[in-house]
């Protein structure tokens, strides 16, 4: 492994999204001090984390990008994701969708069909609810895998869909008139496939780009319509 991804998993495992002594990252890195600030320099230069009086700062989003840098330098993918919680993903995603115009809700719960449902964030800018699930996947995902993930969105969008209008449920798009609910599936990393029968996979880091594009080509994606309970599905 290459001693920059050595370096990128101790900040990972030390830091927590709070201040860390760069001494500390030392001691985990098991390297030579020069080396260790080296990169770190060189790493604030870039904009990846910042580091002043003996201390390191980095944000989620930081946390974020140096995890997939980490990987693209051959770390184990277990070991990298290990040091990456749930709220990072749910953080970063609630991020992007307020920055592209969305309300946001995470860890919804709602009844529908005699269950309980939970979707990971919801995003609602008129007509666009996006229900997203973050996965937290590991370095193989099998086609059955991303097929099991990508059907059980589906059931959860078409239950929230369904459920609605729901005085119970507080998100913007409970009283609206017309929407379109589409499912997404967020990764760390790029999975092998972009899709699963209109079900887009998203990795992480490109989200504010999927964002941007999602208003323009919905038409191509599954999503359910509100007003005339309609299916759509991407032949």
């Amino acid at each position: 492994m290459e001693v920059s991804s050595e370096v990128t998993i101790s900040l990972l495992k030390v830091s927590k999204c709070k201040p860390v002594l760069v001494e500390l990252v030392k001691k985990e890195a098991k390297l030579p001090s020069e080396v260790v600030e080296r990169l770190l320099q060189k790493w604030q230069h870039e904009g990846l984390l910042y580091v002043h009086d003996g201390f390191v700062e980095i944000s989620t989003l930081q946390r974020l990008k140096l995890a997939v840098r980490a990987l693209q330098l051959g770390a184990d993918y277990e070991r990298v994701s290990s040091f990456l919680g749930w709220k990072e993903f749910e953080s970063i995603a609630a991020v992007a969708l307020e920055a592209h115009g969305y309300n946001v809700e995470t860890n919804l719960r709602f009844r529908q069909g005699g269950r309980r449902w939970e979707i990971d964030i919801v995003g609602c800018r008129r007509p666009l609810v996006v229900c997203v699930d973050c996965k937290h996947w590991r370095r193989n995902i099998y086609p059955s895998k991303l097929k099991r993930a990508a059907e059980e969105q589906v059931r959860r969008t078409l239950a929230f869909s369904d459920s609605l209008p729901n005085p119970a449920v507080r998100v913007d798009c409970a009283s609206w008139n017309d929407a379109r609910f589409v499912p997404v599936l967020l990764s760390l990393m790029p999975a092998r496939f972009k899709f699963h029968n209109g079900t887009p996979v998203v990795p992480i880091l490109q989200l504010r780009d999927f964002l941007a594009q999602l208003p323009l080509c919905v038409d191509s994606l599954k999503y359910f319509d509100k007003m005339q309970a309609h299916f759509k599905t991407v032949s």
